[in-house]
């Protein structure tokens, strides 16, 4: 069976704070380490309320710290928004104090409105467009033998492994070419899932870092001792959408019985199709929706995010996947 891993958005609950949170995120961590996940990512997302992890670096060093042997990294680091020598000192510090243990993960999405894009610009000409260049610019800096007359230290050597993150062809493309691993944000943009994982294997070239394509796919589970239950505790997670698409994002909210049936159409559409990659249920329903989903994507690793309202119950449904992931190894 392929790997498990966990996506956390490191979520602040209504009437909670961003220090919860992080204390949550790490305990995560250290159960999913016990549980057997393989690696623990955190994004870069800014002025979301219900969104903790905007200094990611700074998340990863305190899981790192916290944890002793699952990868820990960034699902991903937005690039536009940074000077690739930065981030080359930032991983290069997190490889140095965790050796073997940290992934870079890079998106070119500004992880944030086009306001906030620009209060974070690294200068007045930051563009999205130069994605490609810069992110050979950062893997330069963190090779044995850098080409740049720039050194970064921490991270020279370092030879942290970087993946793209994508949501459109684009990503599938620069992966494809740089012969990188690539993980699809089909948890939340799941629309060209299927055409960029074709393109990507397809058009594959070999590079030091990689011998063949690796796809990790995001997916949601909302998992709990009943099928009721899960589709309660997934209701927090769809009012955070629906907030966030008609300009009102929030913290998380606390679970609605009966949420979806009080939606309009429109929202009824949207949820279906960003949350496509989703499963929702008891272990059983859970277990035969993955399975579905591994069999229908031939995905090399699954990214498995679940924001629920309440961490024990996070921590329960993290819990059954876990448990699924054991029953699917031995079918």
């Amino acid at each position: 069976m392929i790997p498990f891993s966990i996506l956390d958005l490191a979520p602040i609950a209504e009437g909670s704070s961003a220090s919860t949170s992080f204390q949550n995120t790490l305990d995560l961590a250290q159960h999913g380490e016990r549980w057997g996940y393989n690696r623990y990512w955190l994004a870069e997302h800014h002025g979301m309320p219900g969104i903790a992890s905007a200094a990611t670096a700074v998340v990863i060093a305190h899981v790192a710290a916290g944890t002793k042997t699952i990868r820990v990294g960034a699902g991903g680091v937005m690039l536009p928004n940074h000077s690739p020598l930065v981030i080359a000192e930032q991983f290069g510090t997190l490889e140095a104090l965790h050796p073997g243990r940290i992934d870079l993960g890079l998106g070119r999405a500004p992880g944030s409105d086009q306001t906030t894009a620009r209060a974070l610009r690294r200068d007045l000409q930051s563009d999205a467009d130069q994605f490609p260049q810069d992110v050979l610019e950062l893997i330069d800096y963190m090779c044995d033998e850098p080409r740049q007359r720039v050194l970064a230290v921490p991270g020279k050597g370092s030879n942290v492994p970087v993946w793209i993150l994508g949501s459109s062809l684009f990503g599938a493309q620069l992966a494809a070419h740089l012969g990188l691993p690539y993980a699809f944000a089909s948890h939340f943009a799941p629309q060209m899932m299927m055409q960029a994982i074709e393109y990507y294997r397809s058009h594959f070239k070999p590079s030091k870092q990689l011998a063949k394509p690796y796809v990790m796919l995001g997916y949601n589970v909302f998992a709990a001792d009943t099928d009721e239950e899960a589709h309660l505790r997934a209701t927090s997670m769809q009012q955070a959408f629906v907030n966030l698409r008609t300009g009102r994002p929030s913290r998380l909210q606390p679970p609605v019985p009966g949420y979806l049936e009080q939606l309009g159409p429109q929202e009824r559409a949207m949820l279906d199709s960003v949350l496509s990659c989703t499963a929702i249920g008891s272990p059983e329903t859970v277990k035969a929706r993955m399975a579905a989903f591994i069999a229908e994507t031939g995905a090399d690793e699954l990214m498995i995010t679940s924001q629920i309202f309440e961490h024990q119950h996070r921590l329960r449904s993290y819990e059954i996947t876990a448990q699924v992931h054991a029953e699917l190894s031995h079918q």
